[in-house]
């Protein structure tokens, strides 16, 4: 119990904290057809925090290399928001989010040999991620 609480707590922390001085404000772009409404930014990602929570508890039992490629990705994660929304370099995101889908897809195979529960709980995070690269093209493209 207190592992899995510690894991939250990390997860939630370096995932969080580079956002807190952040204006997600995105009136001032052109958005492509398929923006979601803001109120599903913070549900949707609460819930893969979470999920990717359950699957590091799930699939790091000794194993170092999943703790790696869990913070890499993590590090990632966290380095979209300001590269996007406080230097407004839409390019640079962009190819960003591709290394970050690139390190989640390895995470996920990893954690899918450890326990394969712990793989399919990412699935989410995943197609959220593929979801968030045709945004994030979009935008480049569109302003």
């Amino acid at each position: 119990m207190k592992k899995i609480i510690i894991i939250l707590l990390i997860t939630f922390g370096v995932a969080v904290l580079p956002t807190v001085f952040i204006d997600f404000n995105t009136d001032y772009l052109i958005k492509p057809a398929l923006f979601p409404p803001k109120i599903l930014f913070p549900i949707v990602w609460t819930i893969i925090y979470i999920l990717m929570s359950i699957s590091l508890y799930l699939s790091s039992k000794n194993d170092n290399d999943v703790y790696k490629v869990y913070g890499i990705q993590l590090i990632l994660n966290s380095l979209w928001s300001p590269l996007f929304f406080l230097f407004k370099t839409y390019l640079f995101s962009t190819l960003e989010l591709v290394v970050l889908i690139l390190f989640v897809a390895v995470m996920i195979f990893q954690m899918h040999n450890k326990n394969k529960a712990a793989g399919y709980l990412q699935i989410p995070y995943f197609i959220w991620l593929l979801y968030a690269l045709y945004l994030n093209v979009s935008i480049f493209i569109l302003n």
